[in-house]
C-alpha cells in the first residue's frame, strides 16, 4: 500500500508540474510539437496501462498487485522526471530578475529572426517580452495572425506579447506611435537587450521599426539587430548565438503561423538552411547572427 500511495503521490506532483509554469512549456514544446517525445510518453503510458490492467484482472494477490502497481507508478514518473531533465538547457541559470524586449513590425518576424535566441533566453530564466508593431494584413489574414503570434510567444515561453494595429507596409508613415510604445515598454520593463530589425533590410516597414527603435532606446546600452528574410547583403552579423539546441524550436514556431504556408522563407528546410549558414560562420552548428549598433559588454545575457 505504500509504494501504490507514494507512486500515486508522485506521478500527481509530475502531472501538476507538466501543466504549470515552465513544466507547461515543456509539455507543448516536446509533447504536443515532438513527435519523438510523444511516442516515448505514449510508450511508457501504454506499458503502465497494461501492467495495471494485467494486476486488475488476473488473481495475483492484493499485496502483490498493490506493490505492482506501486512500483510502475514509481518508475514512470522517475523515467518522466529524466525526460524532463534530459529536455531542459543545459544553460539554465536563475535570471528572472532581468528582462529582454524584442520589437517587430509583422506576427512571423520574431520567430523567423530570433526565435531560437528567444528561446534559449526564456530557458536561461530570462523575461522576453514583445512588442509588434501590425496586425500584418498585407500579408495575409489581419484575424488570424495576431492569434498565431501569440502561439508563437507561447510556445517560446515569451512572459508577454503586444500586437498593435497600425497600418501594414506604412508603419513610416506613424513613427512618432511606435517610438512612444517601444519608450513605454523600456520604461516600464526596463530590459537588459532590446532586439529589433536591421538597417540593411529592404522591406519598408523593417526600416521603419529600426529606425524607430533606434531613437526609442536612443539611451539604451544594448541594441542588437536580427536577420530578416528581406535583409540585404550588406547584414553583416558579428554576435551569434548557438542555437543548436534549439533549431527544432525555432522551427516548430515559426510553423505555427499557418496562415503564412507556402512562402518560400517559411519553410523548415529554408529555416534550418539560414541557421546552418550563421552556425558556420560561428563554428557551431547551428546559429542566429546580430548585427550590433551597440552592446556593453557587461550585458547579461550577450554570452548565450
Amino acid at each position: 500500500m505504500l509504494l501504490f500511495v507514494i507512486g500515486a503521490s508522485l506521478a500527481g506532483v509530475i502531472a501538476i508540474q507538466a501543466f504549470s509554469g515552465s513544466g507547461s512549456r515543456w509539455l507543448v514544446r516536446n509533447f504536443h510539437q515532438n513527435h519523438r517525445h510523444r511516442i516515448t510518453i505514449a510508450s511508457l503510458a501504454a506499458c503502465v496501462f497494461a501492467v495495471n490492467l494485467w494486476c486488475l484482472f488476473f488473481p495475483i494477490g492484493a499485496a502483490i498487485g498493490e506493490v505492482v502497481i506501486g512500483v510502475t507508478l514509481v518508475l514512470f514518473a522517475g523515467l518522466i522526471v529524466w525526460l524532463y531533465r534530459s529536455a531542459a538547457s543545459p544553460d539554465r541559470t536563475p535570471n528572472q530578475a532581468q528582462t529582454v524586449l524584442a520589437v517587430g513590425a509583422h506576427p512571423d518576424d520574431l520567430e523567423l529572426a530570433c526565435g531560437g535566441t528567444l528561446a534559449k533566453l526564456v530557458d536561461s530564466g530570462y523575461e522576453v517580452h514583445a512588442l509588434i508593431m501590425s496586425h500584418g494584413q498585407v500579408g495575409g489574414d489581419k484575424a488570424r495572425r495576431p492569434s498565431e503570434a501569440l502561439a508563437g510567444s507561447n510556445y517560446l515561453g515569451l512572459s508577454s506579447l503586444d500586437v498593435l494595429d497600425l497600418p501594414d507596409t506604412y508603419l513610416s508613415q506613424h513613427n512618432m506611435e511606435m517610438v512612444e510604445a517601444i519608450e513605454e515598454k523600456i520604461k516600464s520593463l526596463g530590459p537588459v537587450i532590446v532586439f529589433t530589425h536591421s538597417s540593411h533590410d529592404h522591406h519598408q516597414d523593417h526600416h521603419a521599426v529600426h529606425l524607430a527603435t533606434l531613437r526609442a532606446a536612443r539611451r539604451h546600452p544594448s541594441i542588437l539587430c536580427f536577420e530578416s528574410p528581406s535583409t540585404t547583403r550588406g547584414f553583416n552579423p558579428s554576435i551569434y548565438v548557438d542555437i543548436d539546441a534549439y533549431v527544432d524550436i525555432k522551427v516548430q514556431a515559426v510553423q505555427l503561423h499557418r496562415n503564412q504556408n507556402g512562402k518560400p522563407y517559411m519553410s523548415a528546410d529554408r529555416v534550418r538552411g539560414v541557421a546552418s549558414f550563421r552556425g558556420s560562420q560561428a563554428k557551431r552548428e547551428f546559429a542566429e547572427g546580430f548585427e550590433p549598433v551597440r552592446l556593453l559588454a557587461s550585458t547579461p545575457g550577450a554570452s548565450l
